[in-house]
């Protein structure tokens, strides 16, 4: 298993916010991480992942989970840190520049605040790739290759699935203000959604508790609302106690698959849900950075490398949900 330094990549910057850390390498990648191969016998390097997700995020931890076990396999020593304010994510990846590691992974949640990082890397020489966030922005700030989402197709997914199930009035939950994924997103599930119309709810998403009370509260407020489009995991399941409490019957989207989620589409209780593969996403950005430093590969031939999105529902959650339980989805 992977070991966890004892503190984050921050060099000089001090982060309020916690910030997840971790080194692998050197090791054969265990089956819990879907490889299993022994490590490459190139020369060590270091890879920092830069990301903006809040603390605790179960998505982020599949994405970082993917880039261990790619780590791992490449004799790669991997700093991961996170943070969600987009001034003190740019702070860490000129940490990593200051740190001189020989490749960055970054997300690009809020580009242009993290734009002058990347071009400072530019100038170190350091390679830098894009993953989960930043489809319209990463060849734009400079960056060599992108991992991710198409965003809008994302959320029209959504809008479809809701509207098949005979959605007239939607409800878009945004977790955090200012995120052009999510604002994308949401436009996207309005496209999906047809003639419907379709409603946005801003809440904290750091604060489940406060999320819950603001979407009951809309359900209560608004019986016309038959169709909600959730932007990630737990506040997908955060929905299905609200709509309880509320006492409503609309239908919830939601977006990544965890147990939680499985369990629900399962059930019928939560109707869809829009997978983009992050385990994968965190893999293919570590790998990529090998590829290209050691072989001078660029995944993509210069056109994003999209890991989703991918329905599932009760379709296929039969098929899904045993992977979802392993950890590599």
């Amino acid at each position: 298993m992977p070991r966890v330094l004892g503190k984050c990549l921050i060099g000089a910057v001090t982060v309020a916010a916690a910030v997840a850390c971790s080194s692998t390498g050197g090791k054969p990648a265990d089956a819990g991480a879907g490889s299993g191969a022994g490590t490459a016998d190139t020369p060590r390097m270091t890879v920092a992942m830069v990301t903006h997700a809040p603390q605790g995020d179960v998505f982020w931890s599949m994405v970082q989970k993917g880039a261990e076990a790619a780590a791992a396999k490449d004799n790669v020593e991997l700093l991961y840190s996170s943070d969600d304010d987009p001034g003190r994510q740019a702070n860490l990846v000129q940490s990593a520049i200051d740190s001189k590691v020989d490749a960055i992974a970054v997300s690009l949640a809020k580009p242009d605040a993290v734009a002058s990082a990347i071009a400072a890397a530019d100038a170190a020489g350091i390679p830098v790739v894009a993953l989960n966030a930043g489809l319209d922005d990463w060849q734009r700030l400079g960056t060599k290759m992108f991992f991710g989402l198409d965003i809008e197709a994302a959320g029209k997914m959504s809008g479809e699935q809701l509207a098949g199930a005979g959605g007239k009035h939607a409800l878009c939950v945004i977790q955090e203000q200012g995120n052009v994924v999510l604002e994308q997103m949401c436009q996207g599930a309005g496209g999906g959604f047809g003639t419907g119309k379709v409603d946005t709810l801003y809440v904290q998403g750091s604060d489940m508790p406060s999320v819950q009370s603001a979407l009951t509260a809309k359900l209560q407020q608004d019986r016309s609302i038959d169709s909600i489009v959730t932007l990630n995991a737990p506040i997908g399941m955060a929905a299905l106690t609200s709509r309880s409490e509320a006492g409503s019957s609309a239908e919830i989207t939601t977006v990544n698959v965890t147990p939680e989620v499985a369990s629900a589409i399962e059930s019928g209780d939560i109707l869809a849900a829009v997978d983009q593969q992050g385990w994968l996403q965190g893999y293919l950005a570590v790998d990529s950075l090998w590829l290209y430093q050691t072989n001078n590969n660029v995944i993509g031939g210069g056109q994003p490398v999209l890991t989703g999105p991918t329905l599932v529902n009760r379709d296929n959650i039969a098929a899904i949900a045993p992977l979802v339980d392993k950890g590599t989805r």
